[in-house]
């Protein structure tokens, strides 16, 4: 399937910036990593405008940040991945650029995207950004997060869990050999950080998911 094509039959489902996203959807994405294609900025993209529609901001702004905020691929175990949102900002910063955005409203959607990383620890000033980085979190928790966690060992061929000690009682959490330690050492912590009341909301309900699948699993096992 084309860049072209994906970007036809999928702008759509960005309404009501499905003209912004038949453009920039081509940059979205790179590389093979599942769990950051565009599946991903869809699910992002509905977080974000479920959550702006209560809080407010620029919807476009936020739409465009949101469709640039994985554009520069970097994998979980690279030693760049700090660097990853500042070097997407960079480049939707210059895709924008070419299409004619004013610096204003590049530099707010490159804050935008620098800020919603996890690794990158960078503070959101705009309440675009909030937004940003609370909808990239809401994916990162619930089911599609536990999804996404499984997904990601898998691909850094990472085991499951240690069959001698599950919950890591007697040994120290490695989340880079295990992929439930990664629930303790990250993705539980995730929901006491949101921005935003509505995203807060939001959070608190996936966190709960996450963690019945977390009990669910331990149940088989």
């Amino acid at each position: 399937m084309t860049a072209a094509i994906t970007s036809a039959s999928l702008a759509a489902a960005f309404s009501p910036f499905e003209t912004l996203a038949e453009v920039l959807i081509p940059h979205a994405t790179e590389g093979d990593d599942g769990s950051h294609d565009i599946a991903h900025i869809l699910r992002v993209f509905r977080n974000a405008m479920r959550i702006q529609a209560d809080e407010g901001g620029n919807a476009r702004l936020l739409a465009a940040a949101v469709l640039l905020h994985d554009c520069v691929a970097v994998e979980k175990n690279s030693p760049l991945r700090a660097q990853a949102s500042r070097l997407a900002a960079t480049k939707a910063n210059e895709i924008l650029a070419k299409l004619g955005w004013s610096e204003y409203d590049r530099t707010a959607v490159a804050h935008a995207v620098t800020a919603h990383s996890f690794s990158a620890q960078v503070m959101p000033e705009t309440l675009e950004a909030k937004i940003l980085q609370d909808a990239d979190r809401l994916d990162a928790i619930g089911m599609v997060g536990a999804a996404r966690c499984f997904y990601i060992a898998g691909r850094m061929g990472s085991g499951l869990y240690d069959p001698a000690d599950p919950l890591a009682a007697n040994r120290p959490l490695d989340d880079k050999a295990f992929a439930i330690d990664h629930f303790e050492t990250k993705l539980f912590k995730l929901a006491e950080g949101f921005q935003t009341a509505a995203g807060r909301a939001l959070a608190q309900e996936r966190h709960a998911r996450l963690k019945a699948v977390l009990d669910l699993f331990l149940d088989e096992i």
